[in-house]
């Protein structure tokens, strides 16, 4: 496909730039989660199995689910307006679907905004600007909680703006030139994650956002329409949905030195190593 050979074609364009930077360790590895599963989403329209494998993960039918909305401008609102926020889950007939919000840090840190956390089998964050995720809840105890549910073996989900929270070096934003900021770094691996990757051509500011910082050891593009589904406690992962994940990263295989980037493409069904996503050659395969 035409896309693709476009981003091959970074491989030799740069070259010079990025076999100038090594990558030097992780970026909040130490903090990350053992345990649970994490479904990262591209945005778009949420796949009806990438939907079900996250109530499957948090439990089925017994599945207690919060839906985090304060990414988006709407949620704000009140009433009937929030629906649409936990209808989708509603309808996949689980024990309970509630509502986490605040903008208030203060509220952040209180037990019974907390606890909601706590009782949870999965966690769910919605589309809107990212960084209204992490100024509400970034240090906070109920991060300390979601945190918590991973480490009992919980889920935790996003999509949009909700995906791109999950790597420790969060893109904010950008349209050719990310900007750079902070996430949970639920992901166990030093790299970044980008969102809408291929619909609204973001490749190339993901491979601006290697480039810039060596600390990173790949970057993670998910399409809309498709997810990344991490398995934590055993550091493997599983691509699901419409299209593709784009992963690249610079090559530091001593049988390819002169290449400088290396470039692999995951499509539905295709799983691996957690840890090949950012460092040596690909080892995905399809189902069996």
């Amino acid at each position: 496909m035409a896309w693709i050979r476009n981003v091959v074609r970074w491989r030799s364009l740069l070259a010079v730039l990025l076999t100038a930077f090594l990558p030097i360790g992780g970026v909040g590895a130490e903090e990350a989660p053992r345990a649970g599963s994490l479904v990262i989403c591209g945005g778009g329209g949420l796949p009806d199995s990438v939907r079900a494998r996250f109530v499957e993960l948090a439990g089925g039918a017994q599945a207690r689910i919060v839906v985090v909305p304060t990414a988006s401008e709407d949620a704000d609102a009140t009433g009937p307006e929030l629906d649409e926020f936990l209808e989708p889950w509603r309808k996949q007939g689980v024990a309970s679907v509630k509502l986490l919000h605040t903008r208030s840090r203060t509220m952040a840190e209180e037990a019974g905004f907390v606890g909601q956390v706590d009782q949870a089998d999965g966690v769910w964050f919605s589309g809107g600007d990212q960084s209204r995720i992490t100024d509400a809840y970034l240090g906070t105890a109920t991060e300390a909680a979601f945190r918590r549910l991973l480490d009992r073996g919980g889920v935790i989900g996003g999509t949009s703006a909700g995906a791109a929270v999950m790597s420790r070096v969060m893109i904010t934003g950008g349209a050719e030139k990310a900007t750079l900021g902070t996430g949970f770094g639920f992901l166990p691996i030093p790299v970044v994650v980008d969102q809408h990757a291929l619909r609204r051509s973001r490749i190339n500011r993901l491979l601006g956002v290697l480039g810039e910082r060596p600390d990173l050891t790949a970057g993670v593009a998910i399409d809309e329409g498709t997810a990344l589904i991490v398995d934590l406690a055993g550091k493997t992962f599983r691509v699901a949905g419409e299209s593709y994940v784009v992963v690249c990263r610079p090559a530091r295989s001593a049988e390819a030195p002169s290449v400088a980037l290396q470039i692999d493409v995951f499509h539905d069904g295709q799983r691996g190593e957690l840890g090949s996503l950012e460092a040596g050659p690909r080892d995905a395969e399809g189902d069996r």
